[in-house]
């Protein structure tokens, strides 16, 4: 018996092995179709669907810490943002403009037969879910952002905050036409603090496109001079829980400010004085668990 058992083991090992060593977190692999882009995803559970949306540099997987807890209570989809690891890959960075970003969530959506769900998002992730919310107020249910200010937040401090200003410097370097040929794969993994994580993500990095990667920012983050617009975002008419880790060196928490302004409805902003950018894996236990209490109240 105990033969049989290692020889069986062995060999599921070594088909994980060769097909790529499939990441240890359990969940259905698929993909929803926005337009021509196909959009891989990862879903966990049964209940209201939470739609999770990752930044850069990262995918799917950043999630694997909340997935399991919120799938008790939900139907848990963890995407791959287009450019990023098996979801599709277009060229050109008309491509990566926020409309073409927002509209692949809504194909997640209406992927599962769903009219609406809650939208968590992290960096970049959390400009979709900031831009998804506004252009799809009936779609969305409650809103979770990580490390990403309000939008009018984020543009009021690159306009009169010169310390936002120094802090954004990376992104006038993504915004550049060498910048995507000077990344790695390894090199975009120097934030993954988890060393059994860190080869699953070099190999996602590795089918992403770098390209793809820098034209979120060269297709919407502000460029200078940097002004503030004569009109505001639309007003957030779900719930928000913001969860920002205050070691953030790119996103300042000034930012935060004021937010209460752009929203019709409950604000809940938690912030973690150790934690950095990348909130969900610095303090993935805590923030778990405030996702959830917020979510099941």
């Amino acid at each position: 018996m105990f033969e049989r058992l290692v020889i069986a083991t062995t060999f599921a090992l070594s088909l994980a092995f060769c097909a790529g060593a499939a990441e240890p977190t359990p969940g259905t692999h698929g993909f929803a179709n926005s337009g021509t882009v196909k959009i891989h995803y990862v879903t966990q559970g049964e209940g209201p669907l939470v739609v999770m949306i990752h930044g850069f540099p990262d995918y799917w997987y950043t999630w694997r810490k909340q997935m399991p807890a919120l799938a008790e209570h939900f139907q848990v989809v963890a995407i791959d943002q287009r450019g990023y690891n098996e979801s599709d890959q277009p060229e050109g960075v008309e491509n990566y403009a926020m409309p073409k970003l927002v509209d692949d969530v809504k194909a997640v959506i209406e992927h599962f037969q769903r009219d609406r769900a809650v939208i968590v998002g992290h960096d970049w992730g959390g400009a979709v879910a900031w831009s998804f919310a506004m252009t799809y107020p009936e779609m969305t249910d409650r809103l979770v952002i990580l490390n990403l200010p309000h939008l009018n937040g984020l543009r009021r401090e690159l306009a009169n905050n010169p310390e936002q200003q120094k802090a954004s410097a990376y992104a006038r370097h993504f915004q550049t036409s060498e910048a995507a040929s000077l990344l790695t794969a390894e090199a975009l993994t120097f934030w993954v603090k988890d060393p059994d994580a860190k080869p699953h993500y070099v190999a996602a990095f590795k089918r992403s496109s770098f390209e793809g990667m820098l034209n979120y920012y060269k297709a919407n983050y502000p460029r200078e001079p940097y002004e503030l617009p004569e009109q505001e975002f639309p007003k957030i008419k779900c719930s928000v829980l913001m969860i920002h880790g205050l070691k953030d060196t790119a996103l300042l928490p000034g930012a935060l400010n004021d937010t209460w302004q752009w929203l019709e409805q409950d604000l809940t902003l938690v912030t973690l004085p150790e934690a950095g950018h990348f909130v969900q894996q610095d303090a993935a236990e805590f923030v778990t668990k405030q996702i959830v209490t917020w979510l099941t109240r």
